[in-house]
């Protein structure tokens, strides 16, 4: 099994490209891989309120809701707006601090850590490619069935592409400061409903909204 997430890893989110971006609201920003390849990362839309796609997801939410890998707290907040009984996780500080700041609640902590409430969220949120979070999709979709209740609903956004794909990367800016490496994982639809089968999760729903592909999964 990869190693999911642990005391050590958080750091690489803590680099000063990834908490200025954030500080900023601005990038570019990206996941980048020893060969040189970025993935560029969306931090003007993290920062700025829900669009339509994330609003699909927030309809679908049902219940308590955790958002793993919150960010900035676009979700958590709006969730909160509305009343809803919502926390975001997320191993960065700024991220945390930005998600309170909106009016959400987050914890600075690893979805893999100890966390509140396990076993009784009614839904989890794994968007803008936070499927990848640990680099082993299989380990991270068990904690996930642990944290919700018998029942429970994972609301997830996969690559725009068919994709299985586990690998090590580093967030870095346009002029190259980067992290710590760490590792991550990019899963198409197909490839995610694949890993999760076996696992206990039966599929719910499936749509794509502005060209993002999103996954309802229901525990067994």
């Amino acid at each position: 099994m990869v190693r999911a997430l642990s005391a050590a890893d958080p750091a690489a989110w803590h680099a000063d490209p990834y908490t200025d971006a954030l500080r900023s609201g601005r990038g570019p920003l990206f996941l980048r891989r020893p060969d040189g390849w970025l993935l560029p990362l969306e931090v003007e839309r993290w920062c700025a309120e829900p669009d339509l796609a994330d609003r699909t997801v927030l309809r679908r939410c049902r219940g308590a809701v955790l958002d793993i890998g919150c960010g900035p707290g676009r979700l958590v907040a709006a969730l909160a707006a509305e009343g809803v009984a919502a926390l975001g996780v997320d191993v960065s500080p700024e991220a945390v601090r930005r998600t309170r700041d909106w009016g959400g609640s987050a914890l600075c902590r690893s979805v893999f850590d100890r966390l509140p409430g396990e076993g009784r969220w009614d839904t989890a949120l794994l968007v803008d490619g936070n499927v990848g979070i640990g680099g082993d999709p299989a380990a991270l979709l068990t904690r996930v069935a642990q944290l919700v209740v018998p029942g429970g609903l994972l609301l997830a956004e996969t690559a725009p592409y068919e994709i299985d794909e586990r690998i090590r990367v580093r967030v870095a800016d346009a002029s190259g400061a980067a992290g710590g490496d760490f590792p991550w994982a990019r899963l198409g639809t197909n490839a995610l409903l694949s890993c999760a089968r076996p696992l206990g999760w039966r599929p719910a729903g499936r749509w794509t909204a502005a060209g993002r592909p999103f996954v309802a999964l229901r525990r067994r």
